[in-house]
């Protein structure tokens, strides 16, 4: 278990990050890629990534660092995932390019005592400025062919988890964010819990707060660095909503297109007009009906067909469900 120890000034400085972190994603989508899970909503992504890697020219070359740094088990470097992450893809290269050559050493040793690196690990460990750039090359490869193609789903459902903490904040303050972040985590008595954490350790915040990262590709259990000195992150899992559905070109099928087509047929009308607005802040199917002067049932057959439609993504927690705009109804409600 991982205990996280916060201060009252931790809990204050407790927030969440503001949209998916696309060098996250990326390293938690390889160990997924390489593992064994039978995740229902991940088969046709992984299935198409591993073709579309295969099918790339010099693949083996090109990404045999990349994928031996993130094995689909256990320890992974810290410095693959800097905290300059935050601001976009492009400083998240950046900052790796720039890791310190004591780091790049610590964390490879650690991580070739339970794995074989291929040769340039070694290079790397040194801090050669050819390798990083090499490492770096690949990792934005790998995130234009088996990330950016899904960004939309993956920040629906990021989008989504964020509206839910939003909503616990409003109503509980920043011990309500941390409380919302069941059934994998446990607050309580100024300490959050990581459940099923594969270490036994704690984590001591000492006034620098938490940032905590909503992941699609997280696994399970929720993540945290290493090295107790880095700035405090915790990378948990979102709920994935329908999975990921590959974008034209990359396999989308076509009963999946008309299904959508249908959907979006059935959008006609002033009140699911109404609907799609009221969720532009996140509301609840209770709140819906009382803003629109519907039944309850109605609210919730509209959100259907909205939801069908990929317009919206609705979440439930305990007795209430949230439904929160997709990017894809946010464009259709400012058209």
């Amino acid at each position: 278990m991982l205990k996280i120890i916060f201060s009252s000034e931790d809990i204050l400085r407790t927030r969440v990050a503001p949209a998916a972190d696309p060098v996250w994603e990326l390293v938690l989508s390889l160990h997924l890629l390489q593992g064994r899970g039978r995740d229902p909503l991940l088969t046709p992504w992984r299935r198409t990534v591993a073709n579309t890697l295969r099918m790339e020219e010099s693949a083996g070359e090109r990404f045999r660092l990349l994928l031996a740094l993130n094995p689909p088990r256990g320890y992974f470097p810290d410095f693959l995932t800097p905290y300059a992450s935050k601001d976009g893809l492009a400083a998240g290269l950046e900052a790796v390019r720039g890791t310190p050559v004591d780091m790049l050493h610590r964390d490879l040793t650690r991580l070739a005592e339970e794995n074989v690196l291929p040769a340039p690990a070694a290079g790397l460990a040194r801090g050669e400025p050819e390798v990083l750039r090499h490492l770096t090359g690949s990792m934005a490869r790998y995130q234009e062919l088996a990330v950016t193609p899904y960004w939309s789903r993956i920040q629906a459902a990021v989008e989504a988890d964020r509206a839910r903490r939003a909503r616990a904040m409003l109503d509980g303050g920043a011990e309500g964010l941390l409380a919302s972040l069941r059934p994998s985590m446990r607050w309580a008595d100024g300490v959050l819990e990581v459940l099923d954490y594969p270490d036994t350790r704690e984590l001591h915040l000492d006034g620098r707060g938490l940032l905590l990262v909503p992941s699609f590709f997280c696994a399970r259990i929720p993540v945290a660095l290493v090295d107790p000195a880095l700035p405090p992150v915790l990378v948990y899992p979102v709920d994935r909503l329908d999975g990921l559905i590959p974008a034209p070109g990359l396999g989308a099928r076509r009963d999946a297109d008309d299904a959508s087509r249908e959907a979006l047929a059935a959008l006609l009308g002033r009140t699911r007009a109404a609907v799609l607005e009221a969720a532009d802040e996140g509301c609840t199917t209770g709140e819906m009906a009382r803003r629109l002067r519907i039944s309850a049932a109605a609210a919730s057959q509209h959100t259907s067909v909205l939801r069908n439609a990929g317009l919206l993504v609705s979440h439930r927690d305990r007795n209430t469900v949230l439904h929160t705009l997709t990017p894809l109804g946010r464009a259709v409600l400012d058209a």
